[in-house]
């Protein structure tokens, strides 16, 4: 099947994206903001108000890709351990990138597989130029889609909403989201 970009959606898109919206249950990190923003802004493009129409989420997949991980909570988790304090809970949750993409999905209603991956070994703690992060989003963007590619093929789901997300040490966040799907998708 021959998908194209149904939506897309990027953060910052302008000037005014200076911070990033808090989520319930998920603290100290940019990452899970991240992907919740730009998760928002494209299917929202595109479906609306959530949920998803109900025929079309549940055979959404979801492909998230970071070349960062979410470098605050893992450095919160490694200075509490450090200092021997207790780790706080949402800390460990958060950790695991699925979370971030199971939000969207209960969200939006997509039922579709969800897949986390981190290209080759690109991690970097702080955006050195915002070229290069952009760069290293760029890279984030076409492993999601080659991922997203693959579950469409094989047949486990008509589109996914394809992420690429970084979010450095010292607050700057990068993302993109974009729905790819089926062409006939947009004139129904």
């Amino acid at each position: 099947m021959t998908t194209v970009v149904l939506a897309r959606a990027q953060w910052p898109a302008d000037d005014a994206d200076t911070e990033l919206a808090g989520v319930a249950g998920f603290i100290e990190s940019a990452f899970s903001p991240l992907v919740a923003a730009v998760a928002e802004r494209c299917l929202s493009s595109f479906f609306g108000a959530p949920p998803a129409v109900l025929a079309r989420g549940e055979r959404t997949a979801i492909a998230i890709a970071t070349s960062t991980g979410d470098l605050a909570t893992a450095a919160a988790v490694a200075t509490a351990v450090q200092a021997g304090r207790r780790v706080p809970p949402l800390l460990f949750y958060q950790s695991n990138l699925n979370a971030a993409a199971g939000y969207v999905a209960a969200r939006w209603g997509l039922a579709g597989p969800v897949v986390c991956t981190m290209p080759g070994s690109a991690c970097q703690p702080s955006a050195t130029s915002e070229g290069q992060a952009e760069d290293l989003t760029s890279r984030a963007l076409a492993e999601a889609h080659a991922t997203a590619a693959l579950l469409i093929e094989d047949g486990d789901a008509d589109a996914a909403l394809v992420i690429a997300a970084n979010a450095y040490l010292g607050g700057a966040a990068f993302g993109t989201a974009e729905l790819v799907g089926p062409s006939w998708w947009s004139s129904t």
